[in-house]
Protein backbone atom coordinates (compact mmCIF):
# COMPACT_ATOMS: atom_id res chain seq x y z
CA UNK A 1 0.00 0.00 0.00
CA UNK A 2 1.11 3.45 -0.83
CA UNK A 3 2.97 5.80 1.77
CA UNK A 4 1.80 9.24 2.24
CA UNK A 5 3.21 12.49 3.86
CA UNK A 6 -0.43 13.96 5.22
CA UNK A 7 -2.07 10.80 5.65
CA UNK A 8 -1.73 7.25 7.53
CA UNK A 9 -3.55 4.83 5.89
CA UNK A 10 -4.20 1.40 7.89
CA UNK A 11 -6.02 -1.62 6.87
CA UNK A 12 -7.99 -4.57 9.24
CA UNK A 13 -10.54 -7.29 8.49
CA UNK A 14 -10.71 -5.33 5.12
CA UNK A 15 -11.99 -1.93 6.84
CA UNK A 16 -9.33 0.90 5.54
CA UNK A 17 -8.62 3.46 8.06
CA UNK A 18 -7.56 6.71 6.57
CA UNK A 19 -6.11 9.26 9.04
CA UNK A 20 -5.54 12.83 8.59
CA UNK A 21 -2.22 13.46 9.68
CA UNK A 22 -1.69 17.22 10.39
CA UNK A 23 -1.95 17.02 13.91
CA UNK A 24 -0.31 20.32 14.35
CA UNK A 25 -2.29 22.28 11.65
CA UNK A 26 -5.64 20.22 13.59
CA UNK A 27 -5.41 18.38 10.21
CA UNK A 28 -6.16 21.56 8.19
CA UNK A 29 -6.82 20.70 4.12
CA UNK A 30 -3.90 21.65 2.10
CA UNK A 31 -3.86 21.18 -1.55
CA UNK A 32 -1.49 18.21 -1.42
CA UNK A 33 -3.34 16.71 1.32
CA UNK A 34 -6.54 16.95 -0.63
CA UNK A 35 -4.36 15.37 -3.51
CA UNK A 36 -3.48 12.33 -1.29
CA UNK A 37 -7.09 11.92 -0.28
CA UNK A 38 -7.92 11.35 -3.98
CA UNK A 39 -5.27 8.68 -4.48
CA UNK A 40 -5.95 6.85 -1.19
CA UNK A 41 -9.74 6.91 -2.55
CA UNK A 42 -8.50 5.98 -5.80
CA UNK A 43 -7.29 2.80 -4.16
CA UNK A 44 -10.01 1.95 -2.19
CA UNK A 45 -11.67 1.50 -6.20
CA UNK A 46 -8.96 -0.34 -7.52
CA UNK A 47 -7.84 -2.45 -4.48
CA UNK A 48 -10.81 -5.37 -3.95
CA UNK A 49 -9.28 -6.40 -0.57
CA UNK A 50 -10.44 -3.27 0.77
CA UNK A 51 -14.50 -3.36 1.49
CA UNK A 52 -15.13 0.00 3.41
CA UNK A 53 -13.86 3.06 4.49
CA UNK A 54 -13.63 5.18 7.81
CA UNK A 55 -11.67 8.62 8.06
CA UNK A 56 -10.50 10.00 11.22
CA UNK A 57 -8.49 13.06 11.82
CA UNK A 58 -5.34 12.56 14.03
CA UNK A 59 -4.83 13.59 17.82
CA UNK A 60 -8.23 14.32 19.96
CA UNK A 61 -9.32 17.80 18.88
CA UNK A 62 -10.13 17.79 15.11
CA UNK A 63 -11.35 15.89 12.53
CA UNK A 64 -10.40 18.58 9.99
CA UNK A 65 -10.55 21.95 11.19
CA UNK A 66 -10.91 23.86 7.70
CA UNK A 67 -8.51 24.31 4.98
CA UNK A 68 -5.03 25.58 4.64
CA UNK A 69 -5.81 29.37 5.00
CA UNK A 70 -2.37 30.46 3.63
CA UNK A 71 -3.17 28.90 0.85
CA UNK A 72 -6.38 30.47 0.56
CA UNK A 73 -5.13 33.95 0.93
CA UNK A 74 -3.56 33.58 -2.07
CA UNK A 75 -6.48 31.98 -5.01
CA UNK A 76 -7.14 34.65 -7.25
CA UNK A 77 -10.05 34.64 -9.94
CA UNK A 78 -7.65 32.59 -12.17
CA UNK A 79 -7.05 29.89 -10.21
CA UNK A 80 -9.98 29.75 -7.20
CA UNK A 81 -12.85 27.89 -9.75
CA UNK A 82 -9.87 25.02 -10.26
CA UNK A 83 -8.87 24.87 -6.45
CA UNK A 84 -12.69 24.59 -5.80
CA UNK A 85 -13.39 21.86 -8.78
CA UNK A 86 -10.10 19.88 -7.33
CA UNK A 87 -11.87 19.34 -4.09
CA UNK A 88 -15.20 18.80 -5.42
CA UNK A 89 -13.95 16.12 -7.72
CA UNK A 90 -12.24 14.72 -4.53
CA UNK A 91 -15.14 14.39 -2.87
CA UNK A 92 -17.22 13.36 -5.17
CA UNK A 93 -15.39 10.24 -5.58
CA UNK A 94 -15.58 9.74 -2.20
CA UNK A 95 -19.77 9.97 -2.23
CA UNK A 96 -19.80 7.88 -5.44
CA UNK A 97 -17.42 5.07 -3.98
CA UNK A 98 -19.61 1.82 -4.40
CA UNK A 99 -17.85 0.71 -1.01
CA UNK A 100 -19.35 2.17 2.43
CA UNK A 101 -17.45 5.41 3.53
CA UNK A 102 -17.53 6.42 7.69
CA UNK A 103 -16.66 9.68 8.58
CA UNK A 104 -15.70 9.15 12.37
CA UNK A 105 -15.67 13.13 13.34
CA UNK A 106 -13.54 13.47 16.75
CA UNK A 107 -13.49 16.89 16.83
CA UNK A 108 -13.46 19.97 15.12
CA UNK A 109 -15.10 19.88 11.35
CA UNK A 110 -15.10 23.10 10.27
CA UNK A 111 -15.24 24.61 6.06
CA UNK A 112 -13.31 21.80 4.12
CA UNK A 113 -13.44 18.88 7.30
CA UNK A 114 -17.11 19.59 7.54
CA UNK A 115 -17.68 18.98 3.60
CA UNK A 116 -14.92 16.35 4.33
CA UNK A 117 -17.48 14.39 6.70
CA UNK A 118 -20.59 15.14 4.44
CA UNK A 119 -18.88 13.24 1.35
CA UNK A 120 -19.10 9.91 3.17
CA UNK A 121 -22.06 7.94 3.43
CA UNK A 122 -22.81 7.89 7.33
CA UNK A 123 -20.98 10.02 9.99
CA UNK A 124 -20.43 9.19 13.61
CA UNK A 125 -18.95 12.28 15.64
CA UNK A 126 -17.64 12.06 19.57
CA UNK A 127 -19.23 14.09 21.43
CA UNK A 128 -16.45 17.19 21.40
CA UNK A 129 -17.36 17.28 17.98
CA UNK A 130 -17.90 20.56 16.53
CA UNK A 131 -19.91 20.98 13.14
CA UNK A 132 -20.01 24.10 10.49
CA UNK A 133 -19.23 26.34 7.51
CA UNK A 134 -17.60 30.01 8.73
CA UNK A 135 -15.78 30.64 5.33
CA UNK A 136 -18.11 33.67 5.43
CA UNK A 137 -16.15 34.69 8.15
CA UNK A 138 -13.01 35.29 5.52
CA UNK A 139 -15.34 36.59 2.92
CA UNK A 140 -15.54 33.22 1.00
CA UNK A 141 -17.90 30.31 0.84
CA UNK A 142 -17.77 26.70 0.78
CA UNK A 143 -16.32 25.60 -2.27
CA UNK A 144 -15.98 21.39 -1.89
CA UNK A 145 -20.01 21.60 -2.37
CA UNK A 146 -20.85 22.56 1.43
CA UNK A 147 -23.24 24.80 -0.04
CA UNK A 148 -25.02 21.54 -1.86
CA UNK A 149 -24.36 18.52 0.65
CA UNK A 150 -25.47 20.50 3.77
CA UNK A 151 -29.19 22.10 2.39
CA UNK A 152 -29.54 18.14 1.09
CA UNK A 153 -28.88 16.96 4.69
CA UNK A 154 -29.97 19.75 7.09
CA UNK A 155 -32.59 21.33 4.87
CA UNK A 156 -32.70 25.17 3.04
CA UNK A 157 -33.58 27.00 6.28
CA UNK A 158 -30.94 25.76 8.68
CA UNK A 159 -28.21 25.33 6.16
CA UNK A 160 -28.59 29.24 5.11
CA UNK A 161 -28.46 30.00 8.31
CA UNK A 162 -25.12 27.66 9.62
CA UNK A 163 -23.47 29.20 6.43
CA UNK A 164 -24.83 33.06 6.37
CA UNK A 165 -23.40 33.18 10.35
CA UNK A 166 -20.72 31.11 10.24
CA UNK A 167 -22.06 29.36 13.49
CA UNK A 168 -20.68 26.16 14.74
CA UNK A 169 -23.05 23.39 16.15
CA UNK A 170 -22.36 20.65 18.71
CA UNK A 171 -22.56 16.95 18.15
CA UNK A 172 -25.42 16.67 19.77
CA UNK A 173 -27.37 19.33 18.05
CA UNK A 174 -25.94 17.90 14.83
CA UNK A 175 -27.62 14.60 15.66
CA UNK A 176 -31.08 16.49 15.92
CA UNK A 177 -30.22 18.06 12.77
CA UNK A 178 -29.79 15.03 10.91
CA UNK A 179 -25.88 16.01 10.23
CA UNK A 180 -24.67 12.85 11.68
CA UNK A 181 -25.85 9.39 12.65
CA UNK A 182 -25.09 8.72 15.80
CA UNK A 183 -22.82 10.45 19.04
CA UNK A 184 -20.67 8.73 21.06
CA UNK A 185 -17.88 9.10 23.52
CA UNK A 186 -14.62 9.80 22.37
CA UNK A 187 -13.46 6.44 23.46
CA UNK A 188 -16.33 4.66 21.80
CA UNK A 189 -16.13 6.74 18.71
CA UNK A 190 -13.73 4.01 16.47
CA UNK A 191 -15.23 1.12 17.91
CA UNK A 192 -19.43 2.07 16.81
CA UNK A 193 -17.97 2.79 13.28
CA UNK A 194 -16.38 -0.67 13.01
CA UNK A 195 -19.55 -2.15 14.64
CA UNK A 196 -21.90 0.12 12.28
CA UNK A 197 -18.61 -0.78 8.91
CA UNK A 198 -18.83 -4.87 9.87
CA UNK A 199 -22.32 -5.07 10.07
CA UNK A 200 -22.82 -3.46 5.99
CA UNK A 201 -19.89 -5.57 5.38
CA UNK A 202 -21.67 -8.64 6.55
CA UNK A 203 -24.45 -7.83 3.80
CA UNK A 204 -24.33 -8.50 -0.21
CA UNK A 205 -21.70 -6.34 -1.54
CA UNK A 206 -23.24 -5.52 -5.18
CA UNK A 207 -26.66 -4.39 -2.98
CA UNK A 208 -24.92 -1.94 -0.85
CA UNK A 209 -22.79 -1.17 -3.81
CA UNK A 210 -26.44 -0.12 -5.65
CA UNK A 211 -27.65 1.52 -2.83
CA UNK A 212 -25.59 4.07 -2.29
CA UNK A 213 -26.19 4.57 -6.09
CA UNK A 214 -29.47 4.50 -5.61
CA UNK A 215 -29.65 7.32 -2.85
CA UNK A 216 -26.94 9.49 -4.86
CA UNK A 217 -29.59 9.63 -7.47
CA UNK A 218 -31.65 11.52 -5.82
CA UNK A 219 -29.36 14.60 -5.74
CA UNK A 220 -28.42 14.06 -9.39
CA UNK A 221 -30.91 16.21 -11.40
CA UNK A 222 -30.04 14.76 -15.27
CA UNK A 223 -30.80 11.06 -14.04
CA UNK A 224 -34.12 9.30 -12.52
CA UNK A 225 -33.74 7.91 -9.57
CA UNK A 226 -36.39 5.72 -10.03
CA UNK A 227 -35.24 4.25 -13.33
CA UNK A 228 -31.89 3.73 -11.42
CA UNK A 229 -33.58 2.06 -8.38
CA UNK A 230 -35.76 -0.35 -10.50
CA UNK A 231 -32.67 -0.97 -13.25
CA UNK A 232 -30.29 -1.80 -9.86
CA UNK A 233 -33.15 -4.04 -8.53
CA UNK A 234 -32.52 -6.04 -11.50
CA UNK A 235 -29.33 -6.25 -11.72
CA UNK A 236 -29.78 -7.58 -7.92
CA UNK A 237 -31.63 -9.99 -9.16
CA UNK A 238 -29.29 -11.36 -11.58
CA UNK A 239 -26.50 -12.30 -9.31
CA UNK A 240 -25.16 -15.15 -7.20
CA UNK A 241 -25.47 -12.75 -4.12
CA UNK A 242 -29.44 -12.72 -4.79
CA UNK A 243 -29.62 -16.67 -5.11
CA UNK A 244 -27.43 -17.02 -2.11
CA UNK A 245 -29.37 -14.59 -0.04
CA UNK A 246 -32.79 -15.92 -0.84
CA UNK A 247 -31.58 -19.24 -0.56
CA UNK A 248 -30.59 -19.02 3.07
CA UNK A 249 -33.82 -17.04 4.52
CA UNK A 250 -35.69 -19.91 2.90
CA UNK A 251 -33.18 -22.31 4.65
CA UNK A 252 -33.27 -20.39 7.90
CA UNK A 253 -29.13 -19.96 7.72
CA UNK A 254 -26.60 -17.28 7.53
CA UNK A 255 -26.07 -16.42 3.93
CA UNK A 256 -21.77 -16.06 2.52
CA UNK A 257 -21.73 -13.12 -0.15
CA UNK A 258 -19.32 -12.65 -2.39
CA UNK A 259 -19.83 -9.91 -4.10
CA UNK A 260 -20.53 -11.61 -7.43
Amino acid sequence: MATYENLLLHIQDNILTITINREDKLNALNIETVKEIRNAIQQVYDDPSIRGVIFVGAGPKAFVAGADISEIAELSDVNARSFAERGQEVFSMIERCNKPVIAAVNGFALGGGCELAMACHIRVASNNARFGQPEVNLGVIPGYGGTQRLTQLIGKGKAMELMMTGDMVSAQEALELGLVNHVTSQEELMPKCFEIMQKILSKAPLAIGLVIECVNAVYTKDEDGYQTEANSFARCCTSQDFIEGTSAFLEKRKPVFTGK
